[in-house]
């Protein structure tokens, strides 16, 4: 496994439609595990493949539930919606507040390329959406209703 650099806005490639893995390769895996590690030791809780210059459809995400491994997501179910604070490892110290569904159902491959479904809600809907949002080229920033100002705290129901 190996650190891999962040890649920060306003680079082009955070804006670009990542490709789908057709095949998974020693080199897929590879990507899975360092993007994973590099997720840790940049303390996040979801990073997706463009976040380190690969512009395939590859996510981890781990919100203290365990590490989990998406290789071409898609998000197929969704309902119900929160309001919240998020952030981005490619957006440096922007903060700003988002509305997200408040579950999400995803398909993917793992790294077996079994097909698997996850459901989550709260915070791992939240990173789903986040996640998958960074495959199509999209950024929270993007999203985001208002922007927090560097020492700002939000409360859910401030909005």
């Amino acid at each position: 496994m190996a650190l891999r650099n962040i890649v920060k806005d306003p680079d082009a490639r955070l804006r670009k439609v990542c490709r789908p893995v057709k095949e998974i390769t020693p080199h897929i895996l590879q990507l899975l595990d360092d993007m994973a590690e590099t997720m840790v030791y940049a303390d996040g809780v979801g990073l997706a493949a463009p976040q380190v210059g690969v512009l395939r459809r590859v996510v981890v995400i781990d919100v203290g539930d365990g590490l989990i491994e998406l290789i071409n997501p898609e998000i197929i179910e969704f309902s119900g919606e929160q309001t919240g604070q998020e952030g981005c490892l490619s957006c440096d110290d922007r903060r700003g507040i988002v509305t997200r569904p408040n579950k999400v159902t995803v398909r993917a491959m793992d790294r077996d390329g079994n097909v698997r479904e996850i459901t989550g809600e709260g915070l791992l809907a939240r990173a789903f959406c986040h996640e998958l949002d960074h495959l199509e080229g999209v950024l929270f920033i993007d999203k985001m209703s208002r922007e927090l100002e560097e020492d700002e705290e939000y409360f859910e129901d401030e909005e």
